[in-house]
């Protein structure tokens, strides 16, 4: 029998391109996609043909535990690190759903907004880091014992109280992604793509504080391999990893990169001044409270820190990223959101003009 998958957020950036990483690796899979309604799952039904569509929100429990009972794997994205009534239906579904014999598997997806803690905490913005990294292999545990005021913390403890024999979870917890997603609907990611809108609007790239913090980042698409790795150890269930993958030590950052974010807005207005989208260099500083206004949480969080170690997949599923860096994404990712502000003349545009 083929293995079942439940997947929610397939309209939205990471489970967009998570699907098509792994429709494209295991066609023969079973895949179930929560959609909002017809309108929202055209796409995917156009996209997937084969796929199995079911209709409703994050709020309809009731087909949330159905769906979770049924599946082997359930891959939650859809608001997933925010959303307590979802998790919540998520884990009494697999519960009710499986057994220590014939187990259901869990891939939730936090974020690294979690780990700014200590920076909410003090209302320290734009500063170095004022701890250590954290690490995902040798001291987990710190991951897993984070306070309770930690953003996103609440629907880490559901996850983590849910393990059992008979419901395996694992947490993917993503910093700071970029790339250009393969999904149906939504192509783009926010933090950075934020940031360089915010630019060209402004004309000045916008820095919180000093801009000393640091975060890390992944490509979408190694985000991606990521989850293909946990679904295939889902369905290969070795005992011998039982405990290094799921459960309390199945907590997973998911870094392949680094970058400060006073020097990532330079050479986003950098990149802007060049291709003549804005008139002047540097960056222009502003507050908390500022940033905040301009695009919530994605923009405060460029004046907090975010750092950890991902090795935990590297080790126990082998995973590799290999798509290109953050620094060498930054020009399409103005190029993109200038053709959106209409700053940029499209391909399109440019046959109709008769210049190609």
């Amino acid at each position: 029998m083929a293995p079942r998958i439940f997947i929610t957020g397939t309209t939205g950036y990471i489970g967009g391109d998570a699907l098509y990483a792994l429709e494209k690796a295991h066609p023969e899979y079973e895949y179930t996609v929560l959609v909002r309604n017809s309108d929202r799952g055209a796409p995917i039904a156009a996209a997937y043909p084969k796929i199995r569509l079911v209709y409703g929100t994050l709020d309809d429990s009731k087909l949330l535990e159905e769906e979770s009972a049924r599946a082997h794997i359930v891959l939650h994205t859809a608001d997933s690190s925010d959303h307590g009534g979802a998790a919540t239906a998520i884990s009494r579904g697999l519960a009710a759903g499986h057994t220590k014999e014939k187990p259901g598997f869990w891939i939730h997806i936090s974020g690294t907004g979690i780990l700014t803690w200590k920076d909410s905490e003090t209302k320290t913005y734009g500063e170095p880091p004022s701890q250590p990294p954290y690490d995902d292999l040798e001291n987990v545990a710190g991951l897993t014992s984070l306070p309770d005021s930690a953003f996103h913390r609440d629907i880490d403890k559901i996850v983590l109280e849910s393990a059992s024999d008979s419901v395996k979870t694992a947490i993917v917890c993503p910093p700071t992604i970029y790339g250009p997603g393969r999904g149906p609907v939504n192509k783009r990611s926010r933090q950075v793509y934020h940031l360089a809108r915010i630019t060209l609007k402004l004309g000045k790239a916008p820095q919180v504080g000093r801009g000393l913090t640091e975060w890390d980042n992944v490509h979408v698409h190694d985000l991606s391999d990521l989850f293909l790795l946990l679904v295939e150890a889902a369905v290969a269930n070795k005992s011998e990893l039982d405990f290094k993958i799921w459960g309390k030590e199945g907590y997973f950052l998911a870094e392949n990169g680094h970058h400060v974010w006073g020097e990532l807005s330079k050479q986003v207005g950098e990149v802007a001044y060049e291709r003549g989208y804005i008139k002047e260099k540097g960056v222009t500083t502003m507050s908390p409270d500022e940033a905040s206004k301009q695009a919530g949480f994605e923009a405060s969080s460029w004046g907090l820190n975010s750092k950890g170690y991902a090795k935990r997949a590297r080790k126990y599923l082998g995973w590799e990223p290999k798509a290109r860096s953050l620094k060498d994404e930054i020009p399409d990712i103005v190029d993109g959101e200038a053709e959106m502000l209409g700053l940029k003349v499209g391909h399109a545009e440019k046959v109709v003009a008769g210049k190609q």
